[in-house]
């Protein structure tokens, strides 16, 4: 059977193919066998399945990239890995080492100049917006050196390779952008704010509210629009945006639109490409081959890790309104790698998702399976109804005699009612989730609340070293990060 040339099946074989070849006569694809895949005309997909296992960070570190670090070519992708991004995702301690090619960062270029195309479909666009400048707030682009290597931020990477074309417009330029003290660097973009004609911002919602408010502070300003009138655009990603709305939207004279987007470490998985669109569109055509496991008892563990031999779904085979953990196959030697997301399609025929959350970060003490998802809502309508700004908030499961309950901590810089907003959350989350409205009838007790200033939140990151760029504060605390916050409220440092 002939698939139609635009079709998201046809368009992943392609990929997967072009991967394989690519990489045949690497260590990896001579150990799994990519010449014997490419030579199943019929059905790639599913010998690929059959002769790759899956893995996590840990398993292929420890099996195939350490060897990169150490200097070694075409261990999982042809030639010597040049760049490292580091990742620590949200709760692990020790730095991730992934690894970034050439050509995993001409795919993601690629993906994002077909990004700006889409702009064209947008409705009202602010024209003049387009040609201003664009404040990217990211990782420094100074690059640790390691023994053949440099590693660092993606963010920061990616900037230190912005085309020729593009530097006229991107700010804050390159000299500040190598600071890697965050508040140096916040600092100078606050002083040179008045001499900008922004037109776009990127980053992580936190960390460009927080750089707002300082330049509205530093200027006595109503608004951000008062020194940049041409501000037309928010490209965001990485976290939920909702809770984030109100805060920003009051530091706006005018509506922005806004453009979600998902580049991870990993690769540009997906963005938003209709003005309005319930969710974000995969990229099926480019770099990166998608793989689904089902996010459930039978695929993944108590911890959130994934069992041996998963079910596993391809592109054609998912069903809109169930939640995935993600598998990626890409240009820089990842392998049916969980990336540790989990996605959840809203428009099947468009391939566009949501995120929903982290297989790690579900808080599921008494069998609630309560996912950053049901959070995010639940925090945004009770925001909505309260008129509050809460950017910033974490949840932890602890005891309660012999049973358990939710600790909330909540960033809110207004005056609050904590009774008042615990109820609302309470009451959205058992509307949202019947397993939560069940188990708060049994063995999930109770539900604190603790509201903190902004400020308190962001001091934390700080001292963890996870200031700026990617870096996002975890919607759910267990281990050692929990302990680590309960210390920090404690006693305001993380020293014994």
């Amino acid at each position: 059977m002939r698939l139609p040339q635009k079709s998201p099946r046809r368009q992943q074989l392609k990929v997967l193919r072009k991967l394989l070849k690519k990489a045949r006569f690497t260590e990896f694809g001579q150990k799994y066998r990519f010449d014997e895949i490419l030579m199943d005309r019929r059905h790639p997909g599913k010998k690929f399945q059959q002769l790759v296992p899956t893995s996590d960070y840990n398993k292929i570190y420890e099996a195939w990239w350490h060897q990169t670090l150490e200097g070694k070519a075409d261990i999982c992708w042809p030639g010597k890995i040049k760049y490292y991004a580091l990742s620590s995702g949200t709760s692990e301690a020790g730095s991730k080492y992934i690894p970034i090619t050439t050509d995993l960062l001409r795919g993601n270029r690629i993906v994002m100049v077909r990004q700006l195309l889409t702009l064209r479909t947008y409705k009202d666009i602010p024209v003049k917006s387009l040609g201003k400048g664009w404040l990217m707030i990211g990782g420094s682009t100074s690059l640790q050196k390691g023994a053949g290597y440099y590693s660092g931020d993606l963010s920061g990477i990616t900037a230190r390779k912005v085309p020729f074309w593009f530097q006229p417009f991107y700010k804050p330029g390159k000299k500040i952008a190598k600071t890697q003290d965050w508040s140096k660097k916040l600092e100078e973009v606050v002083r040179l704010a008045p001499q900008w004609d922004i037109g776009f911002l990127v980053g992580v919602p936190g960390w460009i509210q927080l750089c707002m408010e300082k330049i509205i502070e530093r200027y006595n300003l109503n608004n951000i629009h008062e020194i940049w009138p041409n501000l037309g655009f928010f490209v965001h990603g990485g976290v939920s945006f909702d809770p984030y709305r109100k805060g920003f939207e009051k530091l706006l004279g005018k509506p922005i639109t806004y453009i979600e987007t998902y580049l991870a470490s990993e690769g540009f998985i997906a963005y938003q490409d209709l003005q309005n669109a319930k969710g974000m569109r995969l990229v099926t055509n480019q770099h990166i081959f998608l793989e689904f496991v089902p996010f459930d008892n039978k695929n993944f563990d108590a911890d959130g890790n994934l069992i041996p031999n998963p079910e596993v779904y391809m592109i054609h085979e998912v069903e809109e309104g169930k939640d995935y953990a993600l598998l990626l196959s890409t240009s820089a030697g990842a392998w049916r790698y969980l990336i540790g997301d989990t996605v959840r399609f809203v428009d099947k025929e468009r391939c566009e998702i949501i995120i929903t959350g982290r297989t790690k970060h579900f808080l599921s003490l008494v069998g609630e399976h309560l996912s950053v998802d049901n959070m995010n809502k639940a925090v945004q309508l009770a925001t909505e109804e309260m008129n509050l700004s809460i950017p910033e908030f974490t949840v932890a499961g602890v005891p309660h005699g012999l049973f358990f309950a939710h600790q909330w901590w909540l960033a809110c810089n207004d005056p609050v009612d904590e009774a008042l907003l615990r109820e609302k959350i309470d009451q959205r989350l058992k509307e949202l989730n019947d397993d939560y409205a069940v188990e708060r009838e049994s063995a999930l007790k109770d539900v604190y609340v603790k509201v903190l200033p902004e400020q308190k939140f962001m001091e934390f990151m700080r001292l963890k070293g996870k200031i700026g760029g990617q870096h996002k504060f975890p919607r759910v605390l267990k281990g050692k990060m929990l302990l680590d916050w309960q210390k920090f409220l404690e006693t305001g440092s993380l020293n014994s």
